[in-house]
């Protein structure tokens, strides 16, 4: 009996009986089936045992079958400890609001660090982070994951070509890489200019170089159009040729669009539940109804919770539900043909130079094949074609 670790839980005590009849009490006890252990003789007619605090009821009867009386040297175990705290209730209520203040402590956000950025990169992205949330004195719980800081701050500010995101205890550390502007390389040595591609010439603007051709003319590839040598013919002078020859060239491009085509869309509904995980058990604390969603995707983020600088080993998940259905969406014939000059111009865009314009489209072929609008579109497009040719020594 008295092994069994339950007895620290349901309590004991420490029992002195003395007396003319403390062997009878004794017997009785052991009759009526009271477990009491450490039974020890502490003088003539006294002895000392334990007993479990719940039968201190059944003690007593027996003593007043018996010769003698108790006294109660201690009480042990689960209840006197809760008596003990309820009777210190002011220092166990000071020491749980002491660790629940260092345990929020230490899940808030107390310093970024932002490493490798020029000032006002570091400005940028400070601004960025306190409109996100990301601030100091922020409770991490409501702050972003660092997966999600990182996409943010690469999506708003263009000045980034990556950004490392970590989250060291308390302190945020951005590792910032920047895009680096290539510096106008200024060409010295001496050149021609010559045309890069087919077109004919609609402006001209000769800041160097004795210009060979003229508005409206048309020019081959390789073809010269600014020449580098100046003056004299018997002893000219050679110089880098400088400027811009706007010219109209023509690309060819190809776009299919089908008339009808199945996707999935988020329709806006959502259902988040909550858990406290403890190890790898994750126990739902709020969310608990099922939204029935027959398509959906699920988004889990684990945030875990810190005391100090130590990780406990319990942390709160959040699991996000977002319901989708497919849809189904046709075009006609003649809203399939704009989507697709649409497409291909937008896709031409991006490939031209920033200066170049398109002035002009037409459909060369149109089809309709397997459910798809094909077409087949000429564009004329003004744009710079002049490029530098260097002069060797010889020429």
């Amino acid at each position: 009996m008295k092994n069994q670790w339950t007895n620290k839980y349901k309590g004991y005590v420490k029992v002195k009986a003395y007396g003319r009849g403390i062997e009878r009490l004794i017997n009785t006890l052991t009759k009526q089936g009271i477990p009491i252990w450490d039974v020890r003789r502490s003088g003539t007619d006294e002895i000392l045992f334990l007993m479990e605090f719940k039968e201190i009821s059944r003690l007593r009867q027996a003593v007043r079958k018996s010769d003698c009386k108790v006294k109660f040297e201690g009480g042990f175990g689960g209840p006197f400890f809760l008596k003990r705290m309820k009777k210190n209730s002011g220092f166990v209520a000071g020491l749980f609001a002491f660790l629940f203040c260092i345990f929020m402590l230490s899940n808030m956000v107390w310093g970024i660090q932002i490493h490798n950025a020029k000032p006002q990169t570091e400005h940028a992205i400070r601004k960025e982070l306190d409109r996100m949330g990301v601030k100091i004195g922020k409770v991490q719980f409501f702050v972003d994951d660092p997966e999600t800081i990182q996409r943010k701050l690469s999506d708003r500010i263009s000045a980034l070509t990556w950004v490392g995101v970590e989250l060291k205890g308390t302190t945020f550390h951005f590792q910032v890489v920047e895009k680096k502007q290539p510096k106008a390389v200024k060409k010295t040595s001496p050149q021609n200019l010559i045309a890069s591609k087919k077109a004919v010439i609609t402006y001209m603007f000769v800041e160097k170089g004795q210009s060979m051709v003229k508005v409206h003319d048309y020019v081959g590839k390789g073809q010269l159009l600014v020449s580098g040598f100046i003056g004299n013919p018997e002893s000219p002078k050679i110089v880098p040729a400088k400027g811009v020859i706007m010219g109209e060239t023509w690309y060819r491009a190809t776009a299919e669009v089908p008339l009808a085509t199945k996707f999935s869309v988020y329709n806006g509904d959502e259902n988040v539940r909550h858990y406290l995980k403890l190890w790898n058990i994750s126990i739902p604390v709020w969310g608990f109804k099922n939204p029935g969603y027959k398509k959906y995707v699920e988004e889990e983020t684990v945030k875990p919770f810190h005391f100090l600088q130590w990780e406990l080993p319990f942390s709160y998940k959040v699991k996000t539900k977002r319901s989708k259905e497919e849809i189904t969406r046709t075009y006609t014939e003649k809203e399939a043909v704009a989507k697709a000059m649409a497409d291909a111009k937008k896709h031409l865009e991006k490939k031209l130079p920033e200066d170049a314009r398109i002035t002009g489209e037409k459909i060369l072929h149109e089809s309709i094949d397997n459910g798809k609008v094909k077409l087949s579109i000429h564009y004329q497009v003004i744009e710079n074609i002049a490029a530098g040719q260097p002069i060797i020594q010889g020429d």
